[in-house]
């Protein structure tokens, strides 16, 4: 049994049956059977258990503590997420060195063809095998790639990536890709370097996580300026993300405007905080229902032909 096993979670199932009902009345209310979660993360155990000591231990990169909510084995995390009714997630990974890439995009290749719901997801690294990895990956059946920027630390205007964004653009296939500063600015976090990118490969499906947080405004700029640019709402609005960068309000019209390109996302398993949480959080911008609904899941619907 794995560490990411043994770690108690401190909820029981009459706890999750109750947020369940709750996440339940959240789509009657919109008049949505299903969500569809564009961030949410799937990977090896011993990768995961890694990841879940990082938050733990409050690591360089999160800087403030951050429990783990759905800390429990893979199996069960399905379920949960699918009893909350999303009926298609990704396996966002990721890695922080060469050499990692290939050998994750092998463990999700596997994960996708054993779990019909998630969208085919992979990833890739600055090094030179890169543009090999992503068109492997593609051949695989990749769906959809992740990109972060701050752990991974390499410049996304690196040229052993010029190829691998063209290849993603050429394919329009969407990479989400954490480029804002949050938690913890890093050395190519924020709207410069991904702008750079864009300003080349004008045609690339960016999703930018985290609606940009703590430079919304700079990427709700990039949106405006490239119609392949989306945002994810993850962790946007709760709580815990409010506390240490809050949302300017007077930005929220901008946000509904994009209405057609903001995507759900979550973080799932790895918030300190309910799924439910993440979703009324959405729910108290007042940008109504029509926006909510288009969110949750038409657009992401539309964007992967589900």
């Amino acid at each position: 049994m794995s560490s990411a096993e043994t770690v108690e979670t401190g909820r029981d199932a009459a706890s999750y049956a109750a947020e369940q009902a709750e996440v339940a009345e959240f789509r009657r209310a919109l008049g949505l059977d299903a969500l569809i979660d564009v961030h949410t993360h799937f990977m090896p155990e011993r990768l995961l258990a890694r990841v879940w000591a990082y938050f733990d231990a409050a690591g360089p990169l999160v800087a403030r503590p951050w429990p783990i909510t759905y800390r429990e084995e893979e199996q069960r995390r399905l379920e949960l997420l699918r009893g909350f009714g999303v009926r298609a997630f990704t396996s966002m990974l990721y890695p922080h060195k060469p050499g990692m890439a290939r050998s994750l995009n092998d463990w999700a290749a596997d994960f996708a063809a054993r779990t019909p719901d998630c969208l085919h997801t992979a990833t890739f690294f600055a090094e030179p095998e890169a543009a090999a990895d992503v068109r492997r990956a593609l051949d695989q059946g990749a769906r959809v790639f992740k990109c972060h920027l701050q752990v991974g630390g390499y410049d996304p205007t690196d040229p052993l990536l010029d190829d691998v964004w063209g290849l993603l653009a050429e394919t329009g296939t969407p990479v989400v890709t954490h480029c804002g500063s949050g938690p913890v600015p890093a050395a190519f976090t924020g709207p410069g370097p991904i702008g750079a990118v864009l300003a080349r490969h004008p045609r690339l499906r960016l999703v930018v996580a985290h609606l940009g947080m703590p430079e919304y405004e700079d990427f709700l700029d990039l949106a405006e300026r490239h119609d392949g640019v989306l945002l994810d709402t993850t962790m946007a609005f709760t709580a815990f993300s409010e506390a240490e960068a809050p949302f300017p309000r007077a930005a929220l019209p901008r946000l509904a405007a994009l209405g057609d390109r903001v995507l759900l996302g979550t973080d799932f398993p790895n918030i300190p905080y309910s799924y439910a949480e993440a979703l009324t959080a959405l729910a108290r911008t007042g940008l109504g229902t029509a926006w909510l609904r288009a969110v949750c899941h038409d657009n992401a619907a539309r964007l992967f032909a589900l």
